[in-house]
């Protein structure tokens, strides 16, 4: 069994971590370190709080736990300290920001979550009726122009072509 240093290890890791987000199987190929050690590093890396999905995968695929974690570790930062934050990561500030309002969302009580659908839903139904009613109104005006035709139709067969028109 081969020993790593501390330093090896870290280094391996930060290739794990955004922007890189180098796949283990990648890793496996360009440092010779086994899949199996890489992924308990990774594991480690994960329990000590670093943001490592490490298999490749853009931001937006990652876990929900992952995600979390970036909302917590950015909460309390300044604009200029979050622009530096994304920089490290290879983030957007987009992506932080709309994890932050899915995190809030989730924490959404029963009854609002209730009221809004109830609310949405009434607006939906004022909506269609209001597509109805003009629906009903184009077709209304849709016959009578037929019937209008069939009429002059009609009249040009009795009387024939007008000179008039």
């Amino acid at each position: 069994m081969k020993r790593y240093s501390q330093e090896q290890k870290n280094a391996v890791i930060q290739k794990m971590m955004p922007p890189l987000n180098v796949p283990v199987s990648e890793l496996v190929r360009q440092t010779g370190i086994s899949d199996g050690t890489l992924y308990t590093w990774r594991k480690q890396a994960r329990r000590g709080g670093l943001v490592v999905p490490g298999d490749g995968k853009n931001p937006e695929k990652w876990s929900a736990q992952e995600k979390f974690r970036v909302v917590l570790e950015t909460a309390s930062l300044s604009e200029a300290e979050l622009a530096e934050y994304c920089r490290k990561k290879g983030l957007y500030a987009e992506q932080i920001a709309a994890w932050r309002e899915a995190c809030i969302n989730g924490n959404v009580s029963a009854a609002e979550l209730e009221k809004s659908v109830k609310e949405q839903s009434r607006q939906d139904r004022k909506h269609i009726k209001a597509l109805e009613r003009e629906l009903r109104q184009k077709e209304k005006a849709l016959a009578e122009t037929a019937a209008l035709l069939v009429l002059r139709k009609k009249a040009n067969a009795i009387w024939g072509e007008g000179e008039d028109e």
